[in-house]
């Protein structure tokens, strides 16, 4: 499908807007969408004369934004190479990914360090695939109690120092930080990260119930991986989980893929939380792409089988092999969302969070064209970014 010309457009699509789906055309000019025209309805003449993209019937959805992604197809983000990065990207736009963060995993300085001037430099040169929005640095401020995948060697108290030292050097590029709001210094540094546009997240961790809510106090609006790696919910003491989940200033992820949350439990937080303050992501790992085997992750190995990973010694589960458009299908098939909905998880509610919903995140006129083409059973066909095709089947 030939559609990098300066304008184009995209026919015969269910094309998914935020509210509704429309059969009809979808019109792109200088990468960003011009027009949406409704089947019967008659689009402007410079519409009407580009070229035209068969849809086929399938479904046009906004591109997705995945907040918490380690690596795909034999590259890690840890790597801090180009190759790598290619790698990823590539993989991830293949499955309909548009815009992503770079996650890190607790680890040296150093090594946290090199992911940021590698990420830079990648986002001041040519993004081939998917565009890398920033960085999530998962870690090193964790708890020991929940190391999860992480390597426990690097985990320390919060180094408000590295942090301010961190963005000086690279202005915005640090997105989102997950951290153990019980550690040691982590209310200022939540507080800090506040006011700096930085993202705090609570993973890994074992904080109290009012230890989360009087981290929201002064900052905190997102949790990772929600259920995993985190102080479980108890009547009397509703721990991280029930903070997150009865907080509607705090953003909750969910990994949806079927080993790393029950049904059940997917089902009890679209009862508990806005459906706008939950989002989808993979939290996945060089494996993902890839055959069953040994990985790495953090420098600790990890056994893939049957495409679940969990770390050779001690059996936890380490991230996932899992992409967004599986983690959309999942959550079609196992809950009574809508497509409409599903679409919001996975573009519209990281978008709203990162701050830039006013250029992606969902089907708009005005908006990038960072798009994703599927046919009927949600197969991905082509991805654009910023109406460049990325990606065709």
């Amino acid at each position: 499908m030939k559609s990098n010309a300066s304008s184009w457009n995209i026919g015969n699509v269910n094309v998914v807007l935020e509210n509704e789906v429309v059969k009809g055309t979808l019109y792109v000019k200088d990468g960003v969408i011009a027009e949406v025209i409704a089947d019967g309805s008659v689009g402007s003449s410079e519409q009407q004369s580009a070229i035209t993209v068969d849809g086929k019937g399938g479904w046009l959805l906004p591109g997705f934004i995945d907040v918490h992604v380690h690596g795909g197809f034999g590259g890690d983000f840890m790597h801090a190479n180009r190759s790598s990065y290619d790698r990823i990207t590539k993989f991830h736009a293949s499955n309909g990914t548009t815009g992503m963060l770079a996650t890190t995993m607790t680890a040296s300085k150093e090594a946290i360090e090199a992911v940021l001037s590698a990420v830079s430099e990648y986002q001041n040169e040519s993004m081939p695939y998917a565009s890398l929005l920033g960085v999530h640095l998962e870690g090193p401020f964790i708890s020991e109690k929940w190391p999860g995948a992480q390597n426990p060697v690097y985990i320390l108290d919060p180094q408000l120092d590295w942090l301010k030292t961190w963005t000086e050097q690279y202005p915005g590029l640090i997105r989102l930080l997950t951290l153990a709001p019980e550690r040691t210094g982590a209310k200022e540094a939540i507080a800090w990260m506040a006011e700096a546009g930085i993202i705090a997240a609570a993973g890994h961790t074992d904080a109290l119930y009012e230890e989360i809510k009087s981290a929201a106090d002064v900052g905190l609006t997102h949790a990772v991986h929600t259920y995993n790696a985190m102080r479980g919910l108890h009547h009397r003491e509703p721990g991280t989980l029930g903070a997150v989940l009865t907080d509607d200033r705090i953003y909750a992820e969910i990994i949806a893929d079927g080993e790393h949350v029950h049904p059940a439990a997917i089902a009890i937080m679209l009862a508990a939380k806005p459906l706008e303050k939950i989002i989808l992501i993979t939290d996945a790992i060089e494996a993902a792409g890839m055959p069953d085997g040994v990985y790495s992750l953090g420098g600790l190995a990890v056994v893939v089988k049957e495409g679940t990973a969990r770390l050779q010694d001690g059996n936890a589960l380490a991230g996932s092999s899992l992409s967004m458009i599986d983690a959309f299908r999942y959550m079609l098939t196992n809950t009574k969302l809508t497509v409409n909905e599903v679409s919001q998880l996975a573009s519209a509610n990281p978008a709203r969070e990162l701050g830039i919903y006013e250029l992606k995140g969902s089907i708009a006129v005005g908006k990038h064209a960072d798009l994703v083409l599927t046919d009927s059973e949600f197969n991905v066909a082509q991805t654009w970014v910023q109406g460049r095709s990325v990606f065709s089947k």
